[in-house]
């Protein structure tokens, strides 16, 4: 049985640089909220979430303008720039101690914001996540959407059970974010640590839309890193590469040895100053690529042990919305079928 208590919802939105954006995005994230707290289906306290990333440009000042004009709008302020896994974490931590529906999505709103009250009505029939996932890549480059088929194809290959063509856009419910907040790595992999949660849950599909404004803030180089990320934070799988690579390699080198010994007993007098030093630098690239490996690994362990914080919040307005400790609201769910 459903009780009648409305759930609280709070939409995260990372921002970064997003002064050309904001002014378009915010008016139609408001008249979402407005017309699902009119119609019944969230409470009056919920509140749409923006998390300034350490934006250098007037981002910040467009959030307290927002939250000055509708109290619907509020706003947590980096001390710097911490990227924007740690801006949805900053955005879902602070906001789970009130919502009991927490829904994240990018403010450039190229994922489609007119699927959040369907995303509200899955929750409500009882599934704790409800991934946005995209039903087409055509907005996309030709390069883009082969690294990025590339990637997922990858990660399966290794083992990591990702949602193939979900970003960020995805609901959850509290009990599913506070299991997250059980998970203390200091650059959460969220599209791969999620879907290990284990809760109900279900997809919604929807057609990606083209940047109204601004500029992507995921160029080549991020996204390499985003995929490295995934690979490092899911799997030993590189370094057992690297482990069977090398065996291949010394069992070869010891036939060759073999068969250098058989041709000296012979009498064959070996030559080819060039075979053996493409050989040296064959076998001097590989090591540096193994130790190069292994040090990503050795590297993250070094950042995990010093336990320093993912972030600093240097504003919180969300917070200060709730002037009154508020027994959290719970939403029953029923099994899903």
């Amino acid at each position: 049985m459903i009780t009648t208590t409305l759930p609280s919802l709070t939409i995260v939105s990372p921002c970064y640089n997003e002064e050309p954006m904001l002014p378009a995005s915010a008016p139609i994230l408001q008249n979402i909220m407005t017309h699902l707290i009119r119609d019944h289906q969230i409470a009056e306290n919920s509140k749409i979430l923006f998390v300034d990333d350490g934006s250098q440009d007037n981002t910040w000042q467009l959030i307290c303008d927002l939250q000055q004009k509708d109290p619907l709008f509020t706003g947590l302020r980096f001390s710097r720039n911490y990227g924007q896994e740690a801006a949805l974490m900053a955005g879902m931590q602070t906001a789970h101690r009130h919502a009991d529906l927490v829904i994240t999505i990018d403010a450039d709103l190229q994922d489609d914001p007119t699927l959040i009250p369907a995303m509200v009505a899955q929750a409500q029939r009882g599934f704790d996540i409800v991934y946005g996932v995209r039903n087409d890549r055509s907005t996309d480059s030709w390069f883009k959407r082969t690294t990025a088929n590339g990637f997922y194809w990858t990660m399966g290959k290794l083992g990591v059970n990702l949602v193939p063509n979900h970003s960020d856009f995805r609901l959850l419910t509290k009990r599913v974010i506070t299991a997250l907040m059980q998970c203390h790595e200091s650059k959460p992999f969220l599209r791969g640590i999620i879907p290990q949660l284990g809760f109900p849950s279900t997809r919604l599909y929807y057609k990606r839309q083209p940047r109204q404004a601004g500029v992507s803030k995921y160029p080549l180089n991020k996204m390499l890193r985003f995929a490295l990320d995934g690979i490092l934070s899911f799997s030993i799988a590189p370094i057992r590469a690297v482990l069977y690579a090398g065996t291949v390699i010394c069992g070869t080198a010891l036939l060759m040895l073999i068969w250098i010994l058989v041709q000296h007993l012979r009498g064959a007098v070996i030559t080819g100053w060039s075979s053996i030093m493409a050989s040296l630098w064959f076998l001097g690239g590989f090591q540096l690529i193994a130790i190069s490996i292994i040090g990503e690994y050795v590297g993250r362990t070094f950042t995990e042990v010093k336990h320093r914080p993912r972030y600093i919040v240097q504003t919180d307005t969300y917070s200060a919305t709730f002037h009154v400790s508020t027994p959290a609201l719970t939403l029953a769910h029923r099994s899903v079928k």
